[in-house]
């Protein structure tokens, strides 16, 4: 066609194919025949694809705000170098190590999504907001306005800010990210590397990613569009300029846009705004396990291979897990017949959950499917989960030796048994003195040679204590470990 040629110079060669894939369809679908002049017909499809690329812009850009902010950091400094300090080492002193004080700027991007009377709130990442003392926001329109924190949440890397006015402000129509598919179009929207009101347009890559910076929950949507530094906290919007994300990550060996941008789903961030609003804080479900996705080896001895879900490795004594009967060795698939796809999965969704409720689960142990109520609890400050370790039970997670474990771990290959493959530092199992690369051959006497045997064993009701008896460094020794 005629257009070709001036269509290729303007368009990227993915919008290109996208829109050569539209006309045939048109054309196709068409029971006369096609006009004379093509080149207009292109051109009618390029405008309209414009224009809707313009009404999002117009839309969002009003609710999209740059963020700054001023953070005092301090910094010890250096005691020098001086020559008595070479010849006669430095004299003891007193003194507290001398500090620095002096200001770190950043800047990042925000939504504007609520208004209660004059307070205007806006929605961003909490490593945008980090531990600022001064927060400025500057709308699009160039108005600026002090803010303040409301409250953040590093687990899923949210903060909410507000500031007060009593003029008009727009606010952001917030989206339905569950409705998002691969391929949708979207615009991420923000001030990358300083650059003001800057839009940006790709498609959803991918959905429910997981394994965000800093251990971050979410289960991100992957988008092409480009994102930078400085559009953290930014819109990730719909065809139709629905906030559907926020803008938060980006994998990149430069630092730079290479297409592999990640959002958190704004589903995942209704809540957050209620809770910001109402209490200053998010309160998480909390189960009380330690899970993982297992090994193909551990999953074939457990015969659960081939089955979708999250291993209990370990089990807080005293917390839901343990009073709902969730036991060590469980594989749960299922909880409130949502099916379980990995365990990070699983991650989001008990943190979702409202304290107090009852989960059902649905569990596979020792090869049979059972089912289990449990009552979720609020969860705990980090440092006091840390604290809890010492009654996590058992400590410690083990796998089959086979070839690949034997030339993972290097051992010999007369190895045999169950291994252990990591012990948890202050929990029962380390305080007893069991250590990673302990090969255990029994638990009180009876022979274990796979992890149903293994769990069969160590889930057993009775009192006293584990004997486990075991190979270290080629030597047979026996561990207790209390229960």
């Amino acid at each position: 066609m005629s257009g070709n040629k001036y269509i290729s110079k303007i368009l990227k060669p993915a919008v290109l194919t996208a829109l050569v894939l539209l006309l045939s369809v048109l054309f196709s679908s068409c029971t006369t025949s096609p006009p004379a002049d093509t080149h207009l017909s292109d051109i009618e499809v390029l405008k309209a694809v414009q224009n809707s690329f313009n009404r999002v812009a117009e839309k969002v850009l009003p609710v999209v705000v740059e963020i700054n902010v001023e953070e005092i950091v301090k910094q010890k400094l250096p005691e020098g170098n001086l020559p008595w300090n070479f010849f006669f080492g430095t004299p003891p002193s007193d003194n507290k190590p001398k500090e620095k004080e002096y200001k770190k700027y950043g800047l990042g991007s925000g939504v504007i999504v609520r208004r209660i009377g004059s307070k205007v709130y806006v929605l961003t990442n909490n490593h945008v907001v980090g531990d600022a003392q001064k927060i400025e926001i500057k709308l699009y329109d160039m108005r600026k306005f002090k803010a303040n924190l409301v409250g953040k949440d590093s687990r899923k890397d949210l903060a909410l800010v507000a500031f007060n006015t009593d003029e008009k402000v727009p606010i952001a129509k917030l989206g339905d990210s569950s409705k998002l598919k691969i391929g949708d179009w979207v615009f991420a929207v923000g001030n990358p590397l300083g650059f003001e009101s800057t839009v940006t347009a790709g498609i959803v890559s991918g959905l429910g990613r997981h394994g965000g910076p800093d251990g971050n929950i979410s289960d991100f949507i992957q988008t092409d569009a480009a994102i930078n530094q400085g559009n953290s906290g930014g819109a990730l919007t719909d065809i139709d300029g629905n906030v559907v994300g926020i803008n938060t990550w980006i994998t990149s060996p430069t630092g730079g846009s290479i297409g592999l941008g990640f959002a958190i789903p704004i589903n995942n961030a209704k809540r957050e705004i209620n809770d910001l609003i109402k209490k200053g804080k998010v309160n998480y479900g909390w189960l009380g396990v330690n899970i993982g996705d297992p090994i193909l080896s551990v999953a074939k001895d457990l015969k659960v291979e081939n089955i979708k879900g999250a291993l209990v490795y370990n089990v807080f004594k005293g917390s839901p897990a343990d009073k709902g009967g969730i036991l060590p060795g469980d594989y749960i698939t299922e909880i409130n017949k949502t099916a379980i796809e990995k365990f990070t999965q699983l991650v989001v969704l008990i943190g979702n959950l409202p304290p107090g409720k009852i989960a059902h689960f649905a569990i596979i142990r020792n090869g049979s499917l059972i089912h289990l109520d449990v009552k979720i609890t609020v969860r705990k400050e980090e440092a006091k989960v840390i604290a809890l370790k010492k009654n996590l039970w058992p400590g410690f997670s083990i796998a089959k030796i086979n070839n690949d474990v034997r030339d993972k771990l290097n051992l010999s290959n007369k190895a045999s048994g169950l291994i252990i493959v990591r012990v948890e530092s202050g929990t029962p199992a380390a305080i007893a003195g069991l250590k990673q690369l302990d090969i255990i051959k029994s638990i009180n006497d009876k022979e274990v040679k796979g992890l149903l045997d293994f769990y069969k064993e160590l889930n057993k009701k009775s009192a006293g204590s584990i004997n486990f008896k075991l190979i270290r460094n080629g030597k047979e020794r026996t561990i207790s470990l209390a229960r």
